[in-house]
């Protein structure tokens, strides 16, 4: 059983998908840890604010299957195959950790955007404060206290689950 984390993203009809996204992961994992639900102003382009979470999970999956899960879903919830990376989504499910695996196939682990995005950074210090950042070797609340705080815009915000 690994410990997974998945970064979830909207900012079309956000409310709705979010409450998707985590009915889904309810039915494909277990042991969920929700961090707080956080706006952001979109990065890489201009467009709506996006809604950002942490999730952590625990799945028997192996990467491949987590990854081709997450494409499922979104796609099943109006996300193009071909969408551009910096454009307005209804859903983005990203895989950031698979326990303390580090790669790059089918996808880069620990992935990137924990790092440089502080809508990734912030929820995930949020729920695994002394887990360490299997190439940094810090623990994620550490990387969140000396991130750059001036470069992106970010607060929490109350959210009403209703999955």
């Amino acid at each position: 059983m690994a410990r997974i984390f998945i970064s979830i993203g909207s900012n079309i009809d956000a409310e709705h998908y979010f409450n998707v996204a985590l009915k889904a992961l309810t039915d494909h994992f277990s042991n969920l840890c929700l961090s707080s639900v956080f706006e952001s102003e979109a990065v890489g382009f201009k467009g709506s604010n996006f809604l950002n979470m942490v999730v952590a999970g625990d799945t028997p999956l192996s990467v491949a299957q987590v990854v081709a899960l997450f494409k499922r879903i979104e796609q099943d919830n109006g996300r193009s195959l071909g969408a551009k990376k910096y454009s307005p989504r209804t859903l983005d499910l990203d895989l950031l950790l698979y326990d303390d695996w580090v790669g790059q196939i089918p996808v880069e682990l620990p992935r990137a955007e924990i790092t440089t995005n502080a809508f990734v950074l912030w929820p995930l210090a949020e729920i695994a404060p002394t887990l360490l950042h299997p190439v940094e070797q810090q623990t994620y609340q550490t990387l969140w206290d000396n991130f750059d705080k001036s470069q992106q815009k970010l607060w929490p915000i109350e959210f009403h689950w209703c999955y």
